[in-house]
Formats: structure tokens, C-alpha cells, sequence
């Protein structure tokens, strides 16, 4: 199965689903497909290349949740495998409700808490308008944001 760290050291390539889910059931079944289709297909998603939420959201996250790394890191929801499907190729993480909630209401747009630099692989702050816009839907429909991984 692939694990979490190895999605996270190839993440250049790698592509992230950002989507909302109902609850960590539902949200696996993002990743357990038995219909062929692509993963997150048929969720609220959004897709981006090479921008890990363990690694380039983190410092994101500290700063719209006012929460230390080390706080972020501890809070359960905090990139827990939920689901693993297609022989572990694929996984999904949950993302804190914290997070959500901070994406859903940041002043002056989330892009301003994007840091200096941007990722590898894709514009951090032209992602963070996206995902807090997902963020607002989750929390009207009373939803969690999650991240499947695929390398």
C-alpha cells in the first residue's frame, strides 16, 4: 500500500483531490471505487498537481487557525487516512474542521495566508481562492474537507 510519506516525497508529481465529503465513511469511498470511475469523481473537488496538505498547507494552516504546527499536527483530523483504494495507489486524508471553518471565513481572501514562496509544482495562492470557495460549500452542506493522493 502506499504509504503516506512516499505520496508525500513524490508529491511533484503527484496529483491531490481537495473535495468535501458528508463524513469519513463517505469520504472514502472517494479512493474505493468499484464503478472505474476517477477518483473524487461525482464529489465537490477541487484537482491540483504537487500541493501536499501535510507539507504546503501546514504553514497555511497555522496562520488562518492562529494554531501552532505543532497544535495542527496534533488534532486527530489532521491528515488521518481515511480510505486507500486501487492496490493502496490512492489514499485519503482528512483535513481539520479548524481549517475548514478558517478557509471558510478568511478576511481579504486565504491567499494573503499563502507563503512567500510558492510550491514546486503549482501557484499555492491561485489554489487557496478554490479552496476556501469549497470550504464555504462544505460548511453550508455541513461537510469535512478531505485530500485523496495519487501519485
Amino acid at each position: 500500500m502506499l504509504s503516506v510519506a512516499s505520496a508525500m516525497l513524490g508529491r511533484m508529481g503527484a496529483l491531490f483531490g481537495y473535495y468535501a465529503a458528508d463524513d469519513d465513511e463517505h469520504a472514502g469511498r472517494a479512493v474505493l471505487r468499484e464503478d472505474g470511475r476517477s477518483p473524487g469523481a461525482g464529489y465537490d473537488e477541487v484537482v491540483v498537481k504537487g500541493i501536499s496538505p501535510m507539507i504546503d498547507l501546514l504553514p497555511v494552516e497555522e496562520r488562518l487557525t492562529g494554531r501552532s504546527a505543532e497544535q495542527v499536527r496534533a488534532d486527530p483530523r489532521h491528515c488521518r487516512v481515511v480510505g486507500a483504494g486501487a492496490g493502496g495507489e490512492i489514499v485519503t486524508l482528512s483535513l481539520t474542521d479548524a481549517f475548514r471553518d478558517a478557509l471558510a471565513r478568511a478576511d481579504g481572501g486565504p491567499g494573503a495566508a499563502a507563503p512567500e514562496r510558492d510550491t514546486a509544482s503549482g501557484d499555492l495562492a491561485h489554489l487557496l481562492p478554490a479552496l476556501a470557495a469549497l470550504a464555504e460549500r462544505a460548511v453550508a452542506r455541513g461537510q469535512r474537507l478531505y485530500c485523496w493522493i495519487r501519485p
